[in-house]
């Protein structure tokens, strides 16, 4: 597709890899909104990137309609969604509480579920349209204290492949990106902290691999990528 005036949507857009994604999308020619929690946090990396802001919580069923009103008002109509809003909660399986699994759930799989469902409904309508789940290696494998954001990842890829059979006959792709380590704010939030090194992965790696995958002639599509640091140091 030709990013040059197209329309994006991106959950989580105010830090770490979402702005990146979005900050990368702009620069392209494209028409972002972007959708965070934190208001403050939210506007001033609207203002920054040139950006609509949209304050919403992608769990929050009434948020997510109130969102693509905004949107559409904004835009008149939408090309790409990306499901990047997302944290985690490390415990092991003997310490989780009930309330950190399902908070990790309601953003990472219901908010997701919950946005594409409503994309899904503009993009079917239109014939066409892109969905780009941020997912992560934590999907292809288990790790000890990773029950909650683990699992989570895992369902968020389970999802993908139903969209991605159920939309493709509307012209509609969707595609699973799974990053390895990135240096962003998420250890901060998950509460382990992370080293600075050279070597590791930036949110615009992430955000440049997007692009590419994005700008692909629409008759094809990569189903899922998958992006790991050549040699990371600790």
């Amino acid at each position: 597709m030709n990013l040059k005036n197209a329309t994006a949507l991106v959950t989580g857009g105010s830090s770490g890899i979402g702005y990146s994604i979005a900050k990368v999308l702009i620069e392209a020619g494209a028409q972002v909104a972007i959708t965070g929690r934190d208001e403050k946090k939210l506007y001033k990396a609207a203002e920054s990137l040139k950006a609509v802001a949209i304050r919403a919580d992608v769990a929050n069923e009434a948020d997510v309609q109130r969102t693509y009103r905004e949107v559409l008002q904004a835009f008149a109509h939408l090309d790409i969604l990306v499901n990047n809003a997302g944290f985690g909660v490390f415990n092991k399986l003997v310490d989780m509480d009930r309330s950190s699994f399902d908070a990790v759930f309601a953003t990472n799989v219901t908010g997701a579920m919950l946005m594409t469902r409503e994309a899904a409904k503009h993009f079917i309508q239109r014939n066409t349209g892109n969905i780009v789940n941020i997912c992560s290696t934590a999907s292809l494998r288990g790790s000890a204290n990773g029950t909650a954001y683990y699992a989570s990842k895992f369902a968020l890829r389970g999802m993908t492949e139903c969209w991605r059979t159920e939309l493709r006959q509307h012209n509609i792709r969707v595609f699973l990106i799974n990053p390895s380590e990135v240096l962003t704010n998420f250890g901060t939030a998950a509460g382990f902290a992370q080293k600075e090194n050279p070597t590791k992965l930036r949110g615009e790696d992430i955000a440049h691999m997007i692009k590419a995958v994005l700008e692909m002639d629409d008759r094809g599509f990569t189903p899922e990528l998958t992006i790991f640091a050549t040699n990371p140091k600790d």
